[in-house]
């Protein structure tokens, strides 16, 4: 007997797709939305700035002014800022809590359709 995968119809293919499409739309922007991902910069920005002490050379300076930032003053806290590359142990061990628990959860959910599949295709092996 082959594996035979179980029949949907049009209306849960549809719904299913539009579910996963909310879960995907949402993973990229909900990080975003909690301040959680980005572009997290901190300037630290000089007093009384001038292109040298911003390490900026005469071709740097002309693309700055090309950008609209005729001057140091201007360009000072965007030549300064610096990414944050701080992270949160907790927030890291939550992340994989997460990722290993839908793994198992996959796993322990479809595990009669792998045993119906694997002995399809390598025989029933009992010993």
């Amino acid at each position: 007997m082959a594996y035979q995968p179980p029949k949907q119809g049009l209306v849960g293919q549809i719904v299913d797709v539009f579910v996963l499409l909310v879960l995907t739309v949402g993973a990229l922007y909900l990080p975003l939305y909690l301040g959680l991902a980005g572009a997290a910069k901190t300037p630290q920005p000089l007093e009384n700035p001038t292109w040298e002490a911003l390490g900026q050379n005469a071709a740097e300076q002309q693309q700055w002014a090309a950008l609209g930032y005729p001057d140091a003053a201007s360009a000072n806290e965007m030549i300064t800022a610096r990414f944050d590359y701080t992270f949160s142990w907790t927030a890291l061990i939550v992340m994989a809590v997460v990722v290993i628990g839908y793994f198992v959860l996959v796993v322990r959910l479809s595990e009669k359709e792998y045993r119906e599949v694997i002995a399809e295709r390598f025989g029933d092996r009992k010993n």
